[in-house]
């Protein structure tokens, strides 16, 4: 079916297909407990190849496609860089969400910036990538910071006539570019090269839908996009009640892993997460995929509370989730400490600042907190959830061949 799909979109003669690519063999790896095995050799020869594997063509992604010619400048209240992102393809035909440097790393988002304006930080899917695999969910696909240079792995392999014409040269002799729609009218928002290069985020693409078809759910903590609104859960602390009565929550483990969800999202700070995907493959225990972080790490200086709505209004927790968390509170195995060395693998070291890695034990610890108040509140066994027997089975290759 890959191949189908390479002969039909390439005007040139089909690329080889490699069986053993890493992106194949990462798609082939996906199983009901994650997108990858635990200490998988498949991961680090992936982001190995989206490091350093040469590009053969960009273009803009699917969602900013729909959007070109069909937006209005006027409406842009200020510049958010959501539409400022790119599909890469390299030599091996895999593709990468490119998402360049937005911000440097000691900026923190203006205190008056709402949640859907704010800067898409290419760094904070990096980490956000490291945080996910330490945390052992493997829900964040494969993200990896690479120096690209705009000029021949961006503009001279891209056969889109709009992405060619975006592309400019400053006054500081440095090659810049920006994405047509919102900022056809703004070129001062677009993204620079220093001269050519330009640090950026790589996350790997997942099996395209028609392979592995996958469902976008709303959360229900979904968050009110508009300048004054609130939703339910926010005025409403029975909210859950509503909730764990209703398919899907009433009857499977989706609540506990909306729980683990907003968990992570409280220690990057991500406050954007309306939706979340799932493979329909796996059935309603499946879990969810943690796609689209890169507003998370804005601002290290302030614990966003709210985000734990799901934790405090529904007093539930995966056992697993809770010792994975209580190990990392340990001095031995301090999450800043881990997430430090974990980020030292990445081409764009240093990729957070320790302010921001300090604020991960600190919310941690605000986690933990949470979880102690609903023990104590109402008792261990209501508030600590045991998974089904299979679901928390180390990973193997049989269990990665039979799932």
């Amino acid at each position: 079916m890959y191949k189908e799909q390479l002969n039909l979109t390439s005007p040139e003669p089909p690329v080889q297909l490699r069986q053993d690519a890493s992106w194949v063999q990462f798609h082939l790896g996906i199983n009901r407990h994650g997108l990858y095995p635990r200490s998988s050799p498949v991961v680090s020869k992936l982001l190995q190849d989206m490091r350093h594997l040469p590009t053969i063509s960009a273009d803009y992604s699917q969602d900013e496609k729909a959007l070109l010619g069909a937006c209005d400048c006027s409406q842009i209240v200020k510049p958010s860089g959501v539409h400022l992102k790119l599909v890469l393809r390299f030599s091996d035909f895999g593709k990468a969400m490119f998402k360049p440097m937005r911000q440097q790393r000691d900026e923190e988002t203006p205190e008056d910036f709402f949640y859907f304006i704010d800067f898409q930080r290419h760094n904070a899917e990096i980490a956000a990538f490291h945080l996910d695999r330490i945390l052992d969910f493997r829900r964040v696909p494969p993200t990896v910071g690479r120096l690209v240079n705009v000029t021949k792995e961006i503009l001279e392999v891209t056969r889109n006539e709009i992405l060619q014409s975006v592309f400019f040269v400053s006054p500081a002799n440095n090659v810049c570019f920006f994405a047509k729609c919102p900022y056809m009218c703004k070129t001062e928002y677009a993204v620079c090269g220093s001269p050519h290069l330009l640090e950026g985020s790589l996350s790997a693409f997942l099996p395209s839908l028609n392979l592995a078809p996958r469902l976008s759910v709303p959360s229900p903590w979904i968050r009110s996009y508009s300048l004054a609104g609130r939703e339910e859960w926010e005025v409403n602390p029975l909210y859950c009640d509503a909730v764990k009565q209703a398919y899907p929550h009433n009857s499977s483990n989706r609540l506990l892993n909306i729980i683990d969800m907003a968990i992570f999202d409280f220690l990057i700070g991500n406050m954007d997460r309306h939706h979340y995907e799932m493979f329909t493959r796996f059935g309603e225990d499946g879990f969810l995929v943690h796609l689209d972080n890169a507003r998370g790490f804005g601002r290290h200086s302030h614990d966003e509370v709210s985000i734990l709505a799901p934790l405090f209004q529904c007093c539930r927790i995966k056992r697993k989730t809770l010792l994975h968390l209580q190990l990392l509170a340990q001095a031995d195995y301090r999450l800043s400490d881990v997430m430090r060395e974990s980020l030292l693998e990445d081409q764009l070291s240093p990729v957070l600042t320790e302010p921001h890695l300090l604020a991960l034990d600190r919310r941690l610890q605000t986690i933990l907190r949470t979880v102690q108040n609903c023990i104590e509140a109402h008792g261990e066994q209501s508030v600590v959830a045991d998974g089904p027997v299979g679901q928390w089975a180390p990973d193997s290759s049989r269990a990665n061949a039979t799932s």
